[in-house]
């Protein structure tokens, strides 16, 4: 009976060791937990960053074998919700201030991967035709939240036309922090979705690019375009787990090719582009 018991344990033993063998073999062949991703999506806010992601991004990653799908949003809170739960891989639609607040919020753990052209704030008018000719008590349509207004006061005073006090940090600044301003111009505060609608009412418009675009206006026409520091540009973001995976290092190498440049300069003109392609 010992020996027949013996034997059993030894046959399973032996069962066992075969079934292990096997099974990392096969996880060998197939790569396991460490296969590479080979399917990606990209979530984008409608227009000319799912634009971006599927002209300049997707074609370079199929190249490498990815398969690839933008996912649109509409709204600036579901691509980053999307992202933290494992919806999407990767997402493109937002500056630096407004990723680490939201993360912050969310108790979400988030990364820039690399930053990209993005559309600048401009200065818009019916009114006049440069800078120049701006009128002693023109009145200016601006952006009423925090970033951008100051963002805002950020390209007036890039041209020339007030002062904001040099104490003040720039990136947030407001309307209490004007200096100077020798053509005493009047400002007025709106939501700035709204701002496209206010060229016709006001002397001069501080437009977001995105709401410009989005209202199909042309970047080309403003009388002015922001030079914004890179924490405004936006950036492809994923999850901070992800940053050294395999799919974000091809992203970032699409994004950074010269493939990625051309399209941009063809395709999405009065983009500003970030300072490592401005310097490479």
């Amino acid at each position: 009976m010992k020996k027949v018991l013996l034997a059993l344990i030894l046959v399973l033993s032996l069962g066992a060791l075969a079934a292990c063998g096997d099974s990392s073999e096969s996880s060998s062949k197939n790569g396991g937990e460490k296969a590479e991703k080979k399917e990606i999506k990209i979530g984008a806010t409608a227009g000319p960053y799912s634009d971006m992601a599927s002209k300049a991004i997707k074609p370079l990653l199929e190249e490498k074998g990815y398969k690839v799908e933008v996912v649109e949003f509409s709204d600036y809170v579901q691509p980053n919700l999307a992202l933290g739960n494992g919806d999407i891989d990767a997402n493109l639609f937002q500056h630096k201030i407004y990723m680490e607040n939201f993360a912050k919020q969310n108790n979400l753990e988030l990364s820039e991967l690399v930053i990209v052209p993005t559309a600048p704030m401009g200065i818009f008018s019916t009114k006049f035709k440069s800078v120049e000719e701006v009128a002693d008590g023109s009145t200016v349509s601006l952006p009423n939240d925090p970033t951008n207004l100051a963002r805002a006061l950020g390209v007036l005073e890039d041209a020339g036309l007030i002062t904001i006090d040099s104490s003040i940090d720039p990136l947030k600044a407001s309307e209490k922090d004007v200096k100077d301003n020798p053509k005493n111009l009047k400002f007025t505060p709106i939501e700035a979705a709204q701002l496209p609608r206010s060229v016709e009412s006001v002397d001069l418009a501080l437009v977001p690019g995105n709401f410009a675009l989005a209202a199909k206006m042309n970047l080309l026409d403003a009388l002015q375009l922001e030079d914004m520091p890179d924490d405004y540009r936006n950036r492809v973001v994923v999850n901070t787990k992800d940053l050294n995976s395999e799919f974000a290092k091809d992203i970032k190498d699409a994004v950074e090719s010269k493939e990625f440049e051309k399209t941009i300069d063809s395709d999405f003109q009065g983009f500003g582009k970030p300072e490592w392609m401005k310097n490479r």
